[in-house]
C-alpha cells in the first residue's frame, strides 16, 4: 500500500529532526495525535498540529502523559495510526500505560526525544539514558521494538519505519530520538507518496459472531477488528485468552504472554537493522548509536590515522538487540568500545553478548553535550594496546 498523498510534503526541506520526524508519521499515515508539551520534544506536535487540519488528522493536547498515552490506545482500537510524543519524565508516565498496549496488542508510536536525567534534569540538553527505559520500563515480561536516528532524514524515516512496524507486529514502537538530533537542522529529502510504502492495519474478514480478538491459527500476530465495526469482543490488560477473557491462570498466563515476546524474538532477524563500516578485518569495532554515532565516525578516523584497525556498528534498531552480530563480531576482534551519553546502558547488553570473548569498553558521558572525538579516539588507542 502507498502512502495517502494529504500527508507526504513532497520535495526537498531543511527540517530539524522534530520536524522531520512529524512529516513522516503523517506520511506514514498517522492521523491521530495526544500528547502534553515538553522539551525537546514539542516541535514535533507543533509542526503536526498546523498541518493536521488539512489531511483530516486530530491532535489533542491532553492534560498529562498518562492521559496522552491513554488516548492513543483508545484511538488506535477506531483504525486509526496514532502516535504520542514526550521526554524523559513524560516518558516516565507512560509506562504503564505502553505495557496496557503491549497486553492488548496495540499497534501505535511513542517519541521519545531524549534529554539529561534524572527527574526533570536539563530539558534543553542532550542525553541518551532512556534506553533501558525502554526496554524494561514497564513491567512483566514483553518485547517491544526501538528505533534510533541519527540524523533529520532518518527522524523522517524510521518515522515512517515505526508505524509499519507497529501495524505488523501489533505492539508499541518507539523511536528513540535524542536532543541534538531533535534540534539540528539538516536536508530532509521526502519522497512522493507513490514511493513510499505503508503497512495498513490488518482488519478481519472473520464473520461477526466467529470472530476472536487473540485467536492466531498458527500466525504469530492476530487479526484486528475496529471499535465500531459491529464486532463484539473483549479486550483487557489481563491475561486472557483467545477471546480476550481474563483467565486467572499459570497455563493462560504461559499461552498468553509466551506469544506476546515470541512474536518479537521469533522474528528479531528480519526486525534487526544496524550498519557497518570497517568491520571487516578489524582489530577494535566501536558500537553506536543516534547523535554519538556521528561522533565516533570522526573518532574512529582519528584512530585509523594512528594505525589502529578500527570499525563501526551502528545501531539503527536497538531493541531487539542485534545478539548474533554482536557474537559474531566478538570471535575475531580484540574489543567492543561502546560510547553512549549515559553512565553505562547499551554497554551492558554487548558485554552480555561478547561473554568474554572479547573485551568491552565503555565512554560514558553524563549529558548536556556529545562525546570529544578524541575521548573516544583514546579509548580506542587504549583498547588495541
Amino acid at each position: 500500500m502507498r502512502a495517502d498523498p494529504a500527508g507526504v510534503l513532497t520535495g526537498v526541506h531543511y527540517l530539524d529532526g522534530d520536524f522531520a520526524c512529524g512529516e513522516g508519521a503523517m506520511a506514514a499515515g498517522c492521523r491521530f495525535v495526544a500528547g502534553y508539551p515538553i522539551t525537546p520534544s514539542t516541535e514535533v506536535v507543533e509542526r503536526i498540529a498546523r498541518r493536521f487540519p488539512r489531511m483530516g488528522g486530530t491532535f489533542v493536547q491532553m492534560e498529562d502523559e498518562l492521559a496522552s498515552m491513554a488516548a492513543v490506545v483508545g484511538a488506535s482500537w477506531t483504525g486509526t495510526k496514532s502516535m504520542t510524543v514526550t521526554s524523559g519524565p513524560g516518558f516516565s508516565l507512560m509506562m504503564e500505560n505502553i505495557g496496557l498496549a503491549v497486553m492488548m496488542e496495540t499497534p501505535c508510536v511513542v517519541v521519545n526525544v531524549q534529554r539529561g536525567g534524572p527527574s526533570t534534569g536539563l530539558p534543553t540538553m542532550v542525553g541518551q539514558a532512556d534506553m533501558m527505559q525502554a526496554r524494561w520500563g514497564s513491567h512483566g515480561d514483553y518485547e517491544l521494538i526501538a528505533l534510533c536516528p541519527q540524523s533529520p532524514q532518518e527522524a523522517f524515516d524510521l518515522t515512517i519505519d515505526a508505524f509499519n512496524l507497529s501495524e505488523q507486529y501489533r505492539v508499541p514502537v518507539l523511536v528513540m530520538m535524542d536532543e541534538c538530533v531533535g534540534h539540528m537542522t539538516e536536508k530532509v529529502i521526502v519522497r512522493p507518496a507513490e514511493d513510499i510504502e505503508v503497512v495498513p492495519r490488518r482488519l478481519t474478514a472473520a464473520p461477526r459472531g466467529e470472530f476472536q480478538p487473540y485467536r492466531v491459527d498458527g500466525r504469530p500476530v492476530p487479526e484486528f477488528a475496529r471499535a465500531g465495526d459491529g464486532y463484539r469482543f473483549h479486550t483487557t490488560g489481563l491475561t486472557h485468552d483467545e477471546r480476550g477473557y481474563p483467565v486467572m491462570n499459570a497455563e493462560c498466563q504461559e499461552k498468553c504472554v509466551r506469544r506476546l515476546v515470541d512474536k518479537i524474538r521469533g522474528s528479531a532477524e528480519q526486525i534487526v537493522r544496524f550498519e557497518e563500516e570497517g568491520t571487516e578485518g578489524a582489530d577494535i569495532v566501536v558500537v553506536c548509536y543516534g547523535i554519538t554515532a556521528r561522533v565516533a565516525r570522526l573518532a574512529v578516523h582519528l584512530a585509523r590515522e594512528r594505525g589502529v584497525k578500527a570499525g563501526v556498528l551502528r545501531l539503527v534498531v536497538v531493541w531487539p538487540f542485534p545478539e548474533q552480530r554482536i557474537r559474531e563480531l566478538a570471535r575475531h576482534i580484540r574489543a567492543f568500545v561502546v560510547p553512549e551519553i549515559n553512565y553505562g546502558q547499551i554497554v551492558l547488553e554487548v558485554e552480555r553478548c561478547a561473554a568474554g570473548q572479547a573485551a568491552v569498553v565503555p565512554v560514558p558521558h553524563g549529558g548536556g553535550g556529545v562525546h570529544d572525538p578524541s575521548a573516544i579516539c583514546q579509548s580506542i588507542l587504549r583498547a588495541a594496546q
